[in-house]
């Protein structure tokens, strides 16, 4: 079981690229990050399904990359490094990661280690994450019973997910739905109105905020929504 999309961010070029063409030929989509201010600074940073990093990087340093990457979302998170210090482990655990493995490591190994871990986020996630839409009151209910309110734009992107069943609402799929055209690219209405949503829900629940950006294809509902 094995994430569809991961950020390695490590500035071993060549265990990098290892580590990339290896994950890929198991079908993983796999984008690799130098330096993590690249990372932060590239879009779409936070919407990756697992992350793989080093702690001795260019920029922020990966401990406090681990604290930022989970303040944004449940996403997996394995550590592979070869930072030596008595509270190294501690310390990566309490920011966040799921997992720490120490340098030298096999890429069999780290691929053992993600499997784990995103076998863990998936049962867990079919267990507690439920969001459920109530037609009637056309209301979006969060998994900790928080109820959000929704606008008529609101209702049609929810209606859209809930067809979708966890798989990518494609741009051109949104905007027919929300009576725009999908060829002009200059029309942000459609971001203007996922980002309205998220606010939304934001401000409604503490709840991880499931809306996530697949870039130039669209949006995915992350966590089972059941129309009610």
């Amino acid at each position: 079981m094995l994430p569809s999309t991961l950020a390695v961010v490590d500035d071993d070029r060549e265990y990098t690229e290892y580590l990339t063409q290896y994950l890929q030929q198991h079908g993983v989509a796999v984008s690799a990050f130098h330096d993590s201010d690249d990372f932060l600074l590239a879009p779409g940073a936070f919407d990756f399904e697992f992350y793989v990093v080093d702690l001795m990087l260019p920029g922020v340093d990966g401990v406090d990359l681990i604290r930022l990457v989970r303040r944004r979302g449940p996403a997996g998170i394995v550590v592979v490094s070869g930072r030596v210090a008595p509270d190294v482990f501690e310390s990566v655990l309490r920011a966040g990661a799921d997992m720490y493995l120490m340098k030298p490591v096999r890429v069999e190994q780290v691929m053992l280690a993600i499997e784990a871990v995103q076998r863990r986020i998936v049962n867990s996630r079919s267990q507690s994450d439920v969001w459920r839409f109530d037609r009637a009151s056309q209301r979006l209910i969060a998994p900790d019973g928080a109820h959000i309110e929704l606008s008529e734009t609101d209702l049609t992107l929810v209606e859209c997910f809930v067809s979708a069943e966890g798989s990518t609402v494609t741009h051109a799929t949104l905007c027919q739905r929300l009576g725009r055209d999908p060829a002009n690219e200059a029309d942000n209405l459609l971001h203007a109105a996922i980002y309205r949503l998220r606010r939304r829900i934001e401000r409604a629940t503490s709840a991880t905020v499931p809306l996530h950006s697949e870039p130039k294809v669209g949006y995915t509902f992350r966590g089972r929504l059941l129309a009610v």
